[in-house]
């Protein structure tokens, strides 16, 4: 397929802080146990969420909603968003919870294969650009985000590059009302409740935070800050901890280049290939409590699968997805 000509970007001077020495160890200690791979159909199972039936379900880049066994031996499209699936998460009537980098945020059935969009177009008065992450409330509220207001998901880097902060963190209620919580954020990214809903967190990707708002006040502040890697999709473990996918370790380059925009409008002109090689292979994950202190951290360099985005706890296993990869990754705790 025929890649869209890149947007220009306007750099923004700001400080990266300065990485924790744990950035720049490549595993671990001790290391994560090795994953085990199972194959989908599809490249890129982004997000990953386990059903009551305990089968695993995610969205795959062609716009297909998968549901794999437990054993992944078996694989069955559930549907299709016409777009390109992020998030998902369960709702509370049998229905996926599904964000959609093109087509919004969708309600999805897996059996009858059915697709309604729950927010598309204006979101609390702006356009509803690049829908990722989500987390459900039990009364059914939808907190999800709006990670830039400037580039699609093909160009995700050059709202890193741009440190812009046009991102958002949104709340849809069970009305359909959508109002926004936070704005100016550096690409907003995962979403997750703390497990007694007094706040919801969400991953700032481009200021390598978490960032979380108290339902009951509106006051926000920061849970974690100076994170070690480039922070993803966010989910709440059956301890309540919240874990964190990690994409890749801090890059020094990048840090340093945060003071010199020309600098940044330079690595944007490079070729696809030579940015690729920012990322550095690793399979990442951390688990941080209410306090931001970080409970598990899990990393290992040994190849076979990279570029986590997606993490979620379930009987004992946490199930990894991938922007990149062809498979879901199991992990058992």
């Amino acid at each position: 397929m025929r890649r869209m000509a890149r947007p220009s970007i306007n750099p923004v001077v700001w400080q990266a802080p300065a990485a924790p020495e744990r950035s720049r160890r490549s595993d671990s200690a001790p290391p994560m146990p090795a994953p085990r791979v199972l194959p989908v159909n599809g490249v890129g199972p982004e997000d990953v969420v386990v059903d009551e039936q305990g089968r695993v379900v995610t969205g795959v880049e062609d716009g297909r909603i998968l549901r794999l066994s437990d054993d992944g031996r078996r694989i069955d499209q559930v549907a299709d968003t016409g777009g390109r699936p992020l998030g998902i998460e369960l709702l509370g009537d049998g229905r996926l919870l599904v964000c959609d980098a093109k087509a919004g945020l969708l309600a999805v059935d897996p059996e009858g294969g059915s697709v309604e969009p729950l927010v598309s177009g204006l979101a609390a008065g702006r356009p509803l650009h690049l829908c990722n992450n989500a987390a459900v409330a039990r009364d059914g509220t939808v907190f999800f985000t709006d990670s830039t207001q400037r580039f699609g998901l093909e160009h995700f880097m050059g709202d890193l590059l741009e440190h812009g902060g046009t991102g958002r963190l949104l709340r849809r209620d069970v009305s359909g009302e959508v109002t926004e919580l936070l704005d100016g954020l550096q690409f907003a990214n995962g979403v997750a409740l703390a497990a007694d809903e007094s706040f919801v967190a969400v991953a700032e990707t481009g200021s390598y935070q978490i960032r979380r708002v108290w339902l009951d006040s509106g006051d926000s502040d920061v849970l974690i800050d100076n994170l070690p890697g480039i922070p993803d999709n966010l989910s709440t473990g059956e301890d309540g901890l919240i874990w964190v996918a990690l994409v890749t370790p801090r890059s020094p380059v990048l840090d340093r280049a945060a003071q010199y925009p020309v600098l940044r409008k330079a690595t944007w002109a490079l070729p696809q290939a030579v940015l690729n090689k920012l990322e550095v292979r690793t399979t990442w994950v951390v688990a941080v409590d209410d306090t931001g202190r970080i409970v598990h951290d899990l990393q290992t360099s040994a190849p076979g699968y990279h570029m986590v985005t997606g993490v979620r706890q379930h009987n004992g296993k946490l199930y990894l997805g991938s922007l990149r990869e062809h498979g879901i990754a199991v992990i058992d705790l």
